[in-house]
This record gives structure tokens, C-alpha cells and sequence, in this order.
């Protein structure tokens, strides 16, 4: 899952972004509203956290812009007012929901589960294939009665994996979808992620690589 959150006040950005990847998601930041829509123009969020008052380009726009693209991106408004006339306002320029300031961070992420599972691209709630059983709700995972202990990161992955129900899965598709906008395509990164994954799966070998095209589970 991947998210965008825009916020200028840069310390509550970072502290944002760092719990929700501590949750699992990939995650960019910005700290204005034209800087939002550049970054929402080169990339598939699931989510966006959206700071109504952004500099440059006001978060509303922002809003505006998203909703009229048709993109599948839900967005979550944060704004310093919680009166009800704001959020109708919000709720009104098309965000999917509303969030005042300050808020706890469980609800937030919270929140922003509820917003993925109504996008697009719905998940179910239980992936399984071949004995693996991964549950998106509880983030728990299983082959055939074990648990894993993954790391948020091998969770994502292997959730991609058990979406794609048999197909291949490129690199640059895993990249774009777990990792975000700062990952380097030539670090090596999804092999490493792979090869650890592959080896708390155990044995007999799960995760196929297909030569030049990607994995396949």
C-alpha cells in the first residue's frame, strides 16, 4: 500500500510518515500543494493524507485537481479546524474523509486501512495459495499452521505476490507498489527483501524467479 502525505509542517510530516511505515506502507512526503500534485501525477497512491492548508497551492485545490483526474487515490483531509462546517467543506470538495488536528495516531492508521479497502483495487481480507495464509487485517501470516514473523516490508511483498493469484510480478512493479519515490532501482533492493522472504517461507520453495520478467509465487 502506498501513501502520500502532504503536510508542511515538516516535524509532523516525518513523525506521519515514519508510523505509517512502521505499519507497513510505503510512504513519500511534501510540504506544499504543488509539490502534492507533482507527486500525485507520477505516481499510483492508494492514500493521500492531505494538510488542508498548504502553502503554494492550497490543500483544497489539491482536492479539487485529484477529483477531477478520475484517479482512484482516496484522500484523508487534516486540517487544525474539527467545527462541522469544516468538515462538511471538506467532505464536499471530494475527500474521503476528515481528520482533525491534533489526532491519535492508531486512528490514522486506522483511517487509512478503512480508505485502502475502498479503493480500486479492493483487498480481500485472506490471501492464501500453496498453505501460505495472510491476513490483511491483522497482518498476521501462516504456511500451513506456522507463523512468520516478516517485516513490514517481506508483509507487502508477499501481499502483492498472493494478489497477483499466480501471475508474474516485475521488480519495477514492486518497487513502485512497496517502496517509495526515493528507492533506488539499481540498489538490489527487491532481491535482498526477496531472499530473506524466501527464506522465513522455508522450505519447499515457494517464490519462483521467471528470468527478465520478475516472481511468481
Amino acid at each position: 500500500m502506498r501513501v502520500l502525505v502532504a503536510e508542511d509542517e515538516k516535524e509532523l510530516a516525518e513523525l506521519v510518515a515514519t508510523g505509517l511505515r512502521r505499519a507497513g506502507f510505503a510512504v513519500d512526503t511534501v510540504y506544499s500543494g504543488d509539490a502534492a500534485l507533482a507527486y500525485l501525477g507520477l505516481h499510483d497512491y492508494d492514500v493521500v493524507v492531505l494538510d488542508r492548508d498548504l502553502p503554494r497551492v492550497h490543500g483544497d485545490e489539491v482536492a479539487r485537481e485529484l477529483v477531477a483526474s478520475a484517479a482512484r487515490t482516496r484522500i484523508l483531509m487534516l486540517t487544525a479546524s474539527a467545527s462541522m462546517e469544516d468538515r462538511v467543506e471538506g467532505l464536499d470538495l471530494g475527500a474521503d474523509d476528515y481528520l482533525g488536528k491534533p489526532f491519535e495516531f492508531p486512528e490514522l492508521i486506522s483511517r487509512v486501512r478503512a480508505l485502502r479497502r475502498r479503493s480500486a483495487r479492493p483487498v480481500p481480507p485472506l490471501l492464501e495459495r500453496h498453505g501460505v495464509r495472510l491476513d490483511t487485517v491483522r497482518r498476521i501470516v501462516t504456511r500451513d499452521g506456522r507463523d512468520l514473523e516478516l517485516s513490514p516490508k517481506e508483509f507487502s511483498v508477499l501481499q502483492i505476490l498472493l494478489e497477483a493469484d499466480g501471475a508474474t510480478v516485475s521488480a519495477e512493479e514492486l518497487l513502485e507498489r512497496a517502496w517509495d519515490a526515493h528507492a533506488d532501482p539499481f540498489t538490489g533492493a527487491v532481491r535482498v527483501c526477496m531472499s530473506k522472504l524466501r527464506g522465513k517461507l522455508g522450505e519447499p520453495a515457494l517464490i519462483r524467479t521467471v528470468q527478465g520478467v520478475g516472481y511468481v509465487l
